[in-house]
């Protein structure tokens, strides 16, 4: 009798992954720690920030692409940065302009520079046109249950809801929210943003999310490389023990072993 207990594939926009960890490309000293710590973490989807990272729109400079290889990784191109409906439209047509008809986008709209919060209109306006123009959206969202729901009613391939402000390491401030959002969902939801270590990586993978994607707690990590291979583990862990089903928490005691036998 088989113990295996079978998992549905990580399918993103008809392309199947086998790590469900998904990895940024700022904050690190130099592009070499970039390209090791990625290489470690085992992502096979890493986001780029479009605004703030070159890769290609202009010559001359070193071209993130060039340690980051298209070829061996799907790059996901993202909207850090915009603050406006307007400006992220732009900035996927532009990503979709450099990646030769690349459709496969992170949207992302802020609020304000002192949360990053989501600005939910705005976001709901891109997503939208963008779903319209044929990318394929993987959207960043607060986690309120019924915009998520809207979002992938309009045509949105993911939701990537916080678990925390991005680049604070507070991990899953909100896990009601989240299993309700994770109850009802329709598309992947990947927690997207406060995940400070490994353990916090886990915790939003027995929730029962698709997959996990950081930045800051791996480029922020005193030894990066080293957490990049933690938050692999971690990942893995977390969909093994959603897969197992925890056992259920009880208030009192319960024996280890069996008492029926037990010589009096």
């Amino acid at each position: 009798m088989s113990h295996v207990v079978s998992d549905k594939p990580f399918t993103l926009a008809g392309r199947t992954y086998q790590s469900r960890l998904l990895v940024g490309t700022g904050k690190y000293k130099d592009l070499d720690e970039t390209r090791a710590a990625i290489e470690a973490s085992g992502a096979e989807i890493v986001t780029v920030a479009v605004r703030r990272t070159n890769i290609g729109q202009n010559s001359g400079e070193p071209n993130l692409l060039d340690v980051i290889s298209p070829d061996r990784y799907t790059i996901l191109p993202n909207t850090a940065g915009c603050y406006d409906a307007v400006e992220a439209v732009r900035t996927c047509r532009l990503a979709r302009e450099l990646l030769d008809g690349h459709k496969l986008v992170k949207l992302e709209v802020l609020a304000d520079q002192k949360t990053l919060f989501p600005n939910v209109i705005e976001t709901l306006k891109a997503a939208e046109v963008l779903v319209k123009e044929g990318f394929d959206v993987m959207v960043y969202t607060s986690d309120d249950p019924i915009i998520a729901r809207q979002l992938a009613e309009m045509g949105c391939i993911a939701v990537m809801p916080l678990a925390g402000l991005i680049g604070t390491g507070l991990g899953i401030c909100n896990p009601y929210n989240l299993r309700i959002i994770l109850e009802e969902a329709t598309v992947p939801v990947l927690v997207d943003a406060g995940v400070g270590t490994a353990s916090d990586a886990t915790i939003a993978m027995e929730l029962g999310c698709e997959a996990v994607l950081m930045n800051s707690a791996i480029a922020h990590a005193q030894h990066p490389v080293l957490m990049a291979q933690a938050m692999k583990y971690a990942i893995e862990a977390g969909r093994l023990a959603y897969l197992a089903g925890r056992m259920p928490k009880k208030l009192y005691a319960s024996a280890s072993s069996p008492l029926d036998g037990v010589i009096r």
